[in-house]
């Protein structure tokens, strides 16, 4: 990621929330001595909510599917509404939210999730339970949109990749630890149990956002100050590199299971080991593009997809054995999710800092990517290709994120720096 430069005194709409002032004619700092505000680690925290949230149901489809009354297939568009609504409701709900300050506009993001998980626990039909997570993923989608946007500025143009790597690094603990805690929960105490436990973590958290201090935030924001920012050609190479990289990793990933127990021939009961392995290399991957992606963000993330894209030819040709197989699915996670916080302070740095639609629509590459994925990685898995299908469609997606990549770090090495608006 690249660190985003502060912007034109035209366009600064006064400190963010939890931000400590910077004195002109300072000298810089280097990233890694740089400390994170508070705000930063209490986002961070949120979005290990949020992340739990997201692929809570993939463990509990059964219990779902029992409970509602209809298969696991349809149960599984509980999963499909909330990309859905991550994918097409947080720009939207960014706009909605323009006018308010950003402490507010968190706070409701954090209300409309808890009652998309109230809904959903006191839903005994697919249909309002589909509507509860659809209000959660909008509630999702506004939190990223507006919480990313806090996180970098608050961490400052020195830090901003570090500010979300510890966002994007709640997320990937949540795959960690709140997945397999949440499905034993559901497990032993009911499928309602996570739902209401995440319903009430994002009320208390909501709570100890109300205690920050008030700002400005979004209150000068214009509908035409955020559509200009998406001018910039720039811009959409981001989104496309995220698309693609996020794509590369899914196609594989979503398969993962047939791949490890029908290929590689690993114990069933081990599979959750090995995903637990993917989640604790991309917990490394995505400190340490991080830290490294704020002094040399293309020096990072062209490495780093490189390495998805081998990673991903490896599995594709040698991962018939258990060993190697789970070996591989490490790397996959580390090489992976190195890329997502740099990409991330690309779209800050490139759009400027302080706007939250560009930011919402990283999260709706984000889920584009997820959904291609799984979608051309299950096509390939039902063609010829079987099982070396999904990592080798992967691979290829790897291979296509180096373009854009490519006329990204060109483009930076030509103009010297990242055009801010």
């Amino acid at each position: 990621m690249t660190s985003a430069a502060s912007p034109s005194s035209s366009t600064r709409q006064g400190p963010p929330t939890g931000a400590s002032p910077e004195h002109e004619g300072s000298a810089p700092v280097p990233a890694g001595k740089v400390k994170l505000p508070p705000v930063v680690w209490l986002l961070g925290a949120i979005t290990f909510i949020m992340g739990t949230s997201e692929m809570i149901v993939t463990g509990l489809l059964p219990q779902l599917s029992g409970a509602l009354g209809v298969s696991v297939s349809s149960a599984g568009m509980l999963i499909t509404v909330f990309a859905v609504g991550m994918m097409i409701g947080a720009p939207v709900m960014s706009l909605a939210t323009l006018r308010l300050p950003r402490r507010n506009a968190l706070i409701t993001a954090l209300l409309v999730f808890a009652a998309g998980h109230v809904l959903g626990a006191l839903s005994s039909s697919l249909g309002p339970a589909l509507v509860g997570r659809f209000a959660a993923a909008l509630g999702n989608g506004t939190f990223w949109a507006v919480g990313a946007v806090i996180a970098t500025a608050a961490a400052g143009p020195a830090a901003s990749t570090r500010a979300m790597g510890v966002m994007v690094g709640g997320t990937t603990l949540a795959n960690v630890v709140g997945v397999p805690l949440g499905t034993a929960a559901g497990q032993l105490s009911g499928w309602q149990a996570p739902f209401w436990v995440l319903a009430a973590l994002a009320v208390a958290a909501a709570v100890i956002v109300r205690q920050l201090p008030a700002d400005r935030g979004g209150a000068d924001s214009t509908l035409r100050a955020e559509t200009a920012s998406l001018k910039h050609p720039r811009l959409w190479l981001v989104y496309l590199a995220i698309a693609l990289i996020q794509g590369g990793i899914m196609a594989a990933y979503s398969y993962v299971a047939p791949l490890l127990t029908d290929r590689a021939g690993l114990a069933e009961a081990a599979v959750p080991l090995s995903m637990l392995g993917f989640g604790a290399g991309a917990l490394v991957g995505t400190t340490l593009g991080g830290r490294r992606g704020d002094s040399k963000p293309y020096g990072t993330l062209i490495p780093a997809t490189a390495a998805t894209a081998a990673v991903l030819a490896a599995i594709t040709l040698w991962a018939t054995n258990s060993v190697v197989a789970v070996v591989l699915v490490v790397l996959l996670g580390a090489a992976g999710f190195a890329t997502n916080p740099v990409v991330v302070g690309e779209v800050v740095g490139v759009a400027g800092a302080g706007r939250a639609l560009p930011m919402a629509l990283a999260t709706s590459a984000f889920q584009v990517g997820i959904a291609l994925g799984s979608w051309i990685g299950g096509a390939a898995l039902t063609s010829a290709l079987d099982l070396q299908g999904p990592p080798l469609t992967g691979m290829v997606l790897a291979l296509l994120a180096l373009v854009p990549l490519g006329l990204l770090a060109a483009s930076r090495r030509k103009t010297g720096s990242v055009p801010q608006h």
